[in-house]
């Protein structure tokens, strides 16, 4: 792998252990799928309330802060109380609780429902027929006029530092719901973009070594392939999210004002970096793949030409022996005393000639 890419690596960790996990569920006192529960009122962080009545009632108190809470991969019944609490639609609550979804954004009266696929790049010392590059999750977000919520599947896709960075900019948190729903946007595509770079170093790694003099037939075959099933992977999580962006950009939409609209402009153009950059790499990998067959082809032409070559020059003495040893009385030269030593002589030599003539012609 080059130095760029393990460079690009460790910064990308570093980064991330710097920052403290907000969203991990053993910090919650609320219960084991609320991850947190805060009230912000012109974009700063006021409380967070012991319970998600509480959270609404001072939000609402004067009209200019909203709740958002975070949850983790919450059950039917626990997440069924939270949205009567907030009105949210029967359908969107399903899609939240059970997961497995399309990117997609919904409208459902003065509330939002959108889906994101969250990606995650598996850290591997070597690229194997077996590994594991690409994992991914989901985040649900409801957005409506006092509320933000969201709803987290997976392991990774931690909103916690999302939450550092939003509370560190209070005039962007000023905007309201909406602008969370544009930095949880954000945020996914940003992560597109890391794993994208970090496959590509992959990919890197895998056509240097099919170019290599020393590289194996077969763990190279089986590499190309399971590096193009995890980009399968990561393509069914970045291309689906194209329409739903385009919509929030474009489309006039009750929560979005027309201001945060430029702001899904600009993810879009992250989003559609990040889609180019995998058809790319999926025509790489085919064109990678053609090469490696190609090669394969050609060894195995070489092996089969050596082989007959061989074959040709056994065939001689096996001719002239066999022909010696068919038990006649009148043969030529049968009886002659350098009869023997004369067709090995002439065996030896023929062999030679042909040996000396398939190497010219680099048969051997």
């Amino acid at each position: 792998m080059s130095m760029v890419g393990n460079l690009r690596k460790v910064t990308h960790l570093a980064g991330r252990g710097r920052r403290v996990d907000l969203s991990h569920p053993s910090r919650s006192p609320l219960g084991s799928a609320v991850v947190n529960c805060v009230v912000y009122q012109e974009g700063l962080r006021r409380q967070a309330a012991p319970t998600v009545e509480e959270a609404l009632t001072l939000a609402r108190k004067d009209g200019s802060g909203f709740v958002w809470l975070g949850l983790h991969e919450p059950g039917e019944t626990e997440f069924a109380r939270i949205a009567d609490l907030l009105g949210l639609h029967p359908l969107a609550v399903e899609d939240a609780v059970h997961a497995h979804q399309r990117p997609k954004v919904e409208s459902y009266g003065d509330v939002l429902f959108a889906v994101f696929k969250t990606v995650a790049y598996v850290d591997h010392e070597r690229l194997t027929a077996t590994s594991e590059v690409v994992t991914t999750g989901e985040i649900m977000v409801f957005v409506g006029p006092d509320f933000v919520v969201t709803v987290r599947h997976g392991r990774h896709g931690s909103l916690g530092p999302l939450r550092e960075d939003l509370e560190a900019d209070p005039e962007q948190l000023a905007k309201g719901p909406t602008a969370v729903l544009h930095a949880i946007a954000d945020h996914v595509v940003d992560g597109y973009l890391t794993v994208t770079d970090a496959v590509q170093d992959d990919i890197e790694q895998v056509e240097t070594e099919v170019f290599s003099p020393h590289s194996s037939r077969n763990s190279d075959a089986g590499r190309i392939y399971q590096l193009k099933r995890e980009l399968l992977e990561l393509k069914r999580a970045v291309v689906p999210l194209g329409r739903p962006l385009a919509e929030l950009s474009t489309q006039p939409m009750r929560p979005v004002p027309s201001e945060i609209q430029a702001y899904f402009r600009d993810v879009a153009d992250h989003l559609a970096r990040a889609t180019e950059q995998i058809t790319a790499f999926d025509a790489l990998l085919d064109s990678i793949l053609q090469a490696h067959v190609a090669q394969v082809t050609v060894a195995q032409n070489e092996d089969m030409r050596k082989i007959t070559a061989w074959a040709a020059i056994i065939a001689v003495p096996t001719m002239v022996t066999g022909v010696y040893g068919m038990n006649f009385d009148n043969m030529p030269e049968l009886r002659w005393t350098f009869g023997y030593p004369l067709v090995l002589t002439v065996i030896a030599t023929a062999c030679f000639t042909i040996h000396r003539g398939f190497k010219r012609n680099g048969w051997l």
